[in-house]
């Protein structure tokens, strides 16, 4: 089968290239010319694990190919998956109109059946606007040509992403046809051999999901983010809570880890989206903003209790933060915490040294020098007066303290993700404040 993925990001170069191998021939599109070029001699733009070597290895085979030529691969494409951006507008709702250009550079090209994807996370009522622009553009061709509209919507998680893609807990297709059902099921039966993951609805409904799906997991983990601080007043323990309460098989442990504030591509993007998509039909989501809310405010956690410590006295104060990174295993710093922390010390006279295993370079690329870059933790931690541990990376979690305590001008340490033990910790000698 031959198909055309619209956009390089995150999501299409992890499709394609899991497509590709699977035997399926790919063709990832992007406007971007440096972008193609790299991906042709193995450079991909992002950090995810072992995607790099999948993307050589089925380029190699030939299966995997990268064009800026979308209207040059349409006559030998079935399927068309469109996996551009959607980013939210100030208002918070995402912007389609990459995601329109697609629909009507296909409504003025094509001369053979197609069916259309939208693998971008989009809001409800998108594929009804992409079959209207494509309709819009044969008519003015005054031509006839059979098409069908699909939503696809992607659960990847970031640092995972290549297993999730090729071992998906399920697959949402809303569709319209039963051709069009028949030719998704023929494209993932590769990926459902031992278990048939299919679920297939109407098309407003596969779009809802997407968004349900993130909104409830920010509000677990907002929710929790809110135990953990009346914990912290009242003398409770937030992992002994955590525990009880995710026992319970009506609730489940996942996404109850308190933390410094979710980040990344989805969550914040889509809540506030999907906020929007409600206040636009008249209705609002209380709750979800209410998420929102606690995140944004959580995001200061850190800072609010080095402030404590230093019984708000931190100005000239040098601060190490370990960990970039919005999450472990992934270069992406959208929303991240790190860039709220680090705001908030900038502007209260610290100096500041950061390190993070993958995420260095984008720092850079998003604040510059504004801040100090460490060669590794210990050389961050050399002279600090106090670490801020954000992104939980495997290489932070069992540090040499010896050699921490001795090389630090005062022993405090700041734990976002509760990754150590407060006793261990006590008797290391450090001043220790977790969530």
């Amino acid at each position: 089968m031959n198909i055309a993925i619209i956009g390089t990001g995150y999501v299409g170069l992890v499709s394609g290239a899991c497509f590709a191998e699977m035997g399926v021939n790919v063709t990832c599109v992007d406007v971007d010319k440096q972008k193609i070029d790299n991906l042709a001699n193995g450079v991909v733009p992002i950090y995810e694990p072992n995607l790099t070597d999948m993307v050589i290895k089925n380029h190699s085979a030939g299966r995997l190919h990268f064009s800026t030529d979308l209207k040059s691969c349409l006559s030998d494409v079935e399927v068309l998956f469109c996996a551009v951006g959607t980013p939210p507008d100030e208002d918070g709702a995402a912007d389609l109109r990459y995601v329109l250009d697609v629909a009507r550079t296909v409504g003025q090209n094509i001369d053979k059946y197609i069916l259309f994807v939208t693998k971008s996370t989009v809001p409800v009522g998108t594929a009804r606007k992409v079959k209207a622009v494509i309709a819009e553009e044969l008519s003015r061709r005054g031509v006839d040509v059979e098409f069908d509209v699909a939503s696809n919507p992607e659960f990847l998680k970031e640092g995972a992403a290549i297993k999730d893609f090729m071992s998906p807990d399920r697959i949402v297709v809303g569709t319209e046809s039963q051709r069009a059902r028949q030719i998704m099921d023929k494209l993932y039966k590769p990926f459902t051999l031992n278990h048939y993951r299919m679920i297939y609805t109407d098309i407003p409904s596969a779009e809802m999901i997407k968004y349900a799906s993130n909104a409830m997991l920010a509000t677990r983990i907002s929710f929790m983010n809110e135990i953990a601080n009346l914990c912290d007043l009242v003398g409770a323990d937030v992992n002994m809570v955590r525990q009880g309460i995710g026992s319970d098989s009506r609730i489940g442990n996942k996404f109850l880890y308190p933390g410094c504030g979710y980040g990344g591509s989805c969550f914040p993007k889509d809540v506030k989206a999907l906020i929007r998509t409600a206040s636009d039909n008249g209705y609002v989501m209380s709750i979800l903003q209410a998420v929102e809310n606690v995140n944004n405010r959580q995001k200061s956690i850190l800072f609010d209790k080095l402030c404590l410590v230093f019984d708000g006295d931190i100005k000239d104060k040098t601060i190490a933060v370990w960990g970039l990174a919005f999450k472990p295993e992934t270069d992406d710093m959208r929303e991240a915490t790190s860039l709220v922390v680090i705001d908030k010390l900038l502007a209260a006279g610290c100096s500041v040294k950061v390190y993070d295993p993958i995420a260095m370079d984008e720092c850079r690329r998003r604040i510059g020098n504004s801040v100090m870059y460490a060669d590794n933790m210990y050389d961050a931690a050399e002279g600090a007066d106090a670490i801020l541990l954000i992104t939980e990376w495997k290489e932070f979690r069992m540090p040499s303290w010896s050699r921490v305590r001795q090389i630090m001008k005062t022993p405090v340490i700041i734990d976002g993700r509760n990754i150590y033990d407060k006793n261990e910790m006590s008797e290391n000698g450090f001043v220790y404040k977790h969530i």
